[in-house]
């Protein structure tokens, strides 16, 4: 379902409904003030790699949500800071966060495991499968391009990706931390590069 080619990927820098562990979903919360550091920090650790021989970044598509922009934008100018290179920005709508419905701005709770199982889906909330499908494709998209893209977006969006890397799904990707996502022979490997 994926194509198997190696991305970057950066989930947004910290809001305050992630800091009050709030189900954010397509409600266009800002960064706050740890997240604008995160993401420059995200932008500096990359370039460092890159001076160190990762896999540079040919672009960065990006969710069109603030949270997710916001962290590109700053990512992109602490890259071309430290290397002198500005890459392209581009947004793809199938990158937002998965719409949560009647779930938004509250507490991440019992309801959240059942979702991603496809047992249980809040009203107005859009099916796992449903951000699965999207979550590929546009990640597909990025990577139908020459160069490897780097995908700046979401958290629950990042667990259906997952998904479609045939990886253990439920696990949490911290905020504004870069992950190399590797197809290798052996399935997917996912780097951290703090």
């Amino acid at each position: 379902m994926l194509l198997r080619r190696p991305f970057w990927y950066l989930r947004h820098g910290q809001t305050d409904w992630n800091a009050q562990n709030l189900s954010q979903g397509r409600t266009d919360i800002p960064l706050n003030a740890t997240g604008r550091e995160q993401a420059v920090k995200a932008g500096d650790s990359l370039s460092r790699h890159w001076r160190d021989g990762a896999a540079p970044i040919a672009r960065i598509v990006s969710s069109p949500l603030t949270r997710a922009y916001d962290t590109a934008l700053a990512a992109q100018g602490a890259i071309a800071a430290s290397s002198g290179t500005t890459l392209p920005l581009s947004t793809d709508r199938d990158l937002e966060e998965v719409c949560f419905g009647v779930m938004e701005g509250e507490p991440m709770g019992d309801w959240y495991d059942p979702w991603i199982a496809g047992e249980f889906t809040p009203e107005g909330c859009e099916t796992f499968d449903g951000l699965k499908t999207r979550a590929a494709g546009a990640v597909n998209r990025a990577l139908e391009q020459d160069g490897i893209p780097m995908i700046v977006a979401h958290g629950a969006l990042f667990r259906a990706l997952r998904a479609a890397m045939s990886l253990p799904i439920n696990v949490r990707l911290a905020n504004a931390v870069p992950l190399y996502c590797d197809p290798t022979d052996n399935g997917w490997v996912l780097t951290a590069y703090e």
